[in-house]
């Protein structure tokens, strides 16, 4: 791999909104309408988003670089907020990982995700979970090997479009 990761930082929010909505964008764009990407993408990867993510103890958000400093991929984790009956306050999630489709399959996305396993579990085991569109096969599988399964859907609403989003869940670790 020849990413760097780093914890972001407030001066990042810019570069997280650019990238989260480019990410967004080259992996589900062709999904929606284009006043609806918009709209979504206005409220969900604007830079006071982002901002107040990072500006939240509660959260916390990681870039990817490569050699020359650009920013390739991202991961965002913090409580979760997912909408199923087994969620329980503590449990974390990992809320969002994006990695530029010129940088898959190089260890980046991996290297995010230890990222966010690592902040998620510093005080100790927990539940964590995560959502993934369903016809994403790549990130279920990726999301498997990590030890999260299927545990219900949702609707992913985007405009006036309500996609099929399942539910993963990582039980706490055995003490």
């Amino acid at each position: 791999m020849s990413a760097t990761i780093r914890r972001a930082a407030p001066a990042d929010a810019a570069v997280l909104a650019e990238l989260g909505a480019a990410t967004f964008v080259e992996a589900f764009g062709h999904l929606y309408a284009p006043e609806d990407l918009r709209a979504f993408l206005d409220e969900s990867h604007s830079v006071s988003a982002y901002a107040g993510a990072l500006a939240d103890p509660a959260y916390a958000l990681w870039l990817a670089e490569d050699a020359a400093g650009r920013a390739i991929g991202y991961a965002q984790a913090g409580p979760c907020g997912l909408p199923h009956a087994d969620v329980r306050p503590g449990d974390g999630e990992l809320k969002r990982l994006y990695v530029r489709a010129g940088h898959h399959n190089g260890g980046t996305g991996r290297a995010l995700m230890d990222a966010a396993l690592a902040w998620l579990l510093r005080d100790g085991p927990r539940p964590l979970w995560v959502s993934v569109w369903s016809e994403n096969f790549g990130a279920q599988r990726f999301y498997a090997r990590y030890g999260f399964a299927f545990a219900g859907e949702y609707a992913f609403i985007v405009g006036r479009q309500r996609d099929r989003e399942f539910i993963y869940r990582r039980p706490a670790a055995p003490a």
